[in-house]
């Protein structure tokens, strides 16, 4: 059966929905939330707080997939709320492709029976305590996967209108649901988007489900694909959704859709990225040279991984003044020493990806190496590694295209304990915790409620290292006193049938287990 959007509160699909069911549902949920607020070993009997949009429970849970992708949609399997909850777990966020229950491509028209699996997964919520957050993750006017919407929510005022009706369509067909088991989490990483058009348009979303439920929980993924909390929608008293994917060359390695063919084998803790743009003479900069501080006590090789070259450039290197490398690099079409030729229309030159090792040695003895683009345009570094004559490995450190930023500064010490690069940023749990939760616990502070709305790590990033970035994550998060969900329950980012070449499986209920993931994740 299918329908036009209503403007008036009261609908069809509210009516084919019991009354009976609704207040047993929600007297339910009160006295279960009391009386099983935090499941399981991360807190068995503990309280939640208030469900408001000032303060969230620490929910943990996963991300439910069947109705990600119009594509490869499902229905919901009361066998994952089963076994969420058996395991310890109290919260499913469901993203969802509004291409699922809109008619015929209509997106003024919704099926009504379309959304009967995403009732049947709110039931199941009920059944085995679990809150339940339904997400747009495409939206009519907004998407972050492919492919994009042929109208844009951000400028087009009737795809915001029409996003807005969907909200108020999901308000009145779950309204006295209580928020303690159910949320709306708005619009999926919404990414570079001029901040006062975006808090307009949330503001629009917002007062369409409030003028139908004005008691709804609402939580709303931050900027910068949910990177950066937006303090000016404090006033609105709704919470805001954090993501936990850096650094994101270790949690997506390797992942087809993340463009990671250029991501370096991961490490954690690791150094860097470093500021790795050298810019040729006829570019202004003050600081053109990156530069590396000794004294290198022995002979050591330096491997300098050479990404993108600009029309052309020739790198330099010198210890103490002295040339100890000089490569001239010109770029053009057609096949050569690059990777891949690439021409920009824009500046009408090639740029391209060379993706290379060119290496020299440094004496032992030198003080000061400086790496830099003598004549030409433009270089950008991937990767620079130092290796002592005699070590069984070489040190290396990341670098990422900097074009804004003056290269790099630091000092070598290989066997100092805070080394080997001195001055670099060190990746590890403080740096978690200050590159990625400021701005959050900021805002916090400020009466927003947080969450982790996804986080995890890609089957291909090595199991024991994606452990220990696991532990620092939610070692931070339960301090701050944060849920989280991770991406996925089943498949490569989860517990179940993750995928992985490096584990060993455990059969359970049919699938193949994670224990060890499991086990950390029980631990917070």
């Amino acid at each position: 059966m299918s329908q036009t959007i209503p403007a008036e509160p009261v609908t069809a699909c509210v009516a084919r929905l019991s009354l009976a069911w609704f207040l047993s549902f929600a007297m339910s949920s009160i006295q279960t939330s009391i009386a099983r607020a935090d499941p399981g070993p991360a807190g068995a009997g503990a309280e939640w707080p208030a469900d408001t949009g000032k303060r969230l429970p620490r929910w943990r849970g996963f991300n439910l997939l069947e109705k990600f992708n119009l594509d490869h949609q499902q229905p919901y399997h009361e066998e994952d709320f089963r076994l969420i909850s058996r395991l310890g777990f109290n919260f499913v966020r469901l993203p969802l492709d509004y291409r699922c229950w809109i008619d015929n491509g209509d997106w003024e028209q919704i099926d009504d029976k379309a959304l009967a699996d995403i009732d049947q997964a709110l039931a199941w919520g009920q059944q085995y305590l679990i809150h339940v957050c339904i997400n747009f993750h495409r939206a009519p006017g907004y998407t972050v996967a492919k492919p994009e919407e042929k109208a844009d929510l951000w400028t087009d005022a009737d795809a915001q209108r029409v996003c807005a009706k969907h909200w108020a369509f999901f308000a009145r067909r779950y309204k006295g649901i209580p928020g303690a088991r159910l949320s709306f989490n708005l619009l999926n990483e919404p990414g570079k988007i001029d901040r006062k058009t975006f808090i307009g348009v949330i503001r629009k979303l917002v007062a369409a489900i409030r003028a139908e439920d004005p008691d709804r929980l609402i939580i709303c993924d931050g900027l910068e694909w949910g990177m950066q909390p937006v303090p000016e929608l404090a006033d609105l008293g709704i919470a805001q959704a954090t993501r936990g994917y850096e650094p994101f060359e270790l949690t997506h390695f390797k992942a087809s859709w993340a463009h990671s063919d250029d991501f370096p084998t991961p490490a954690w803790p690791s150094w860097g990225p470093i500021a790795g743009t050298l810019k040729g003479e006829q570019k202004p900069q003050k600081e053109r040279a990156l530069v590396i501080d000794g004294p290198f006590a022995a002979d050591t090789a330096l491997r300098l991984r050479v990404h993108v070259v600009s029309a052309s450039a020739d790198l330099m290197v010198e210890a103490d003044g002295q040339p100890i490398l000089t490569k001239s690099f010109q770029c053009g079409p057609g096949e050569g020493e690059w990777q891949k030729s690439v021409f920009s229309e824009k500046y009408n030159i090639y740029q391209n990806i060379y993706d290379r090792d060119y290496s020299t040695e440094i004496p032992a003895g030198t003080k000061q190496v400086r790496v830099y683009v003598g004549k030409g345009d433009w270089l950008e570094l991937s990767q620079l590694a130092l290796r002592p004559h005699g070590a069984a490995a070489e040190d290396m450190i990341r670098a990422k295209g900097a074009f804004e930023e003056p290269p790099a500064s630091f000092r070598y010490a290989p066997t100092d304990p805070a080394g080997p690069f001195i001055g670099a940023e060190r990746h590890d749990q403080q740096w978690l915790h200050d590159h990625g939760m400021a701005p959050w616990l900021a805002v916090e502070h400020d009466g927003v409620g947080v969450i982790v709305g996804e986080w995890g790590a890609f089957n291909h990033t090595p199991h024991d290292l994606t452990l220990r970035w696991a532990e620092d994550s939610l070692s931070n998060w339960k301090a701050a006193g944060w849920g989280w969900a991770l991406w996925n329950f089943r498949g490569p980012f989860g517990i179940l049938d993750s995928g992985r070449k490096d584990v060993t499986y455990e059969r359970f209920e049919g699938h193949q287990l994670d224990r060890q993931l499991l086990e950390l994740l029980q631990k917070y």
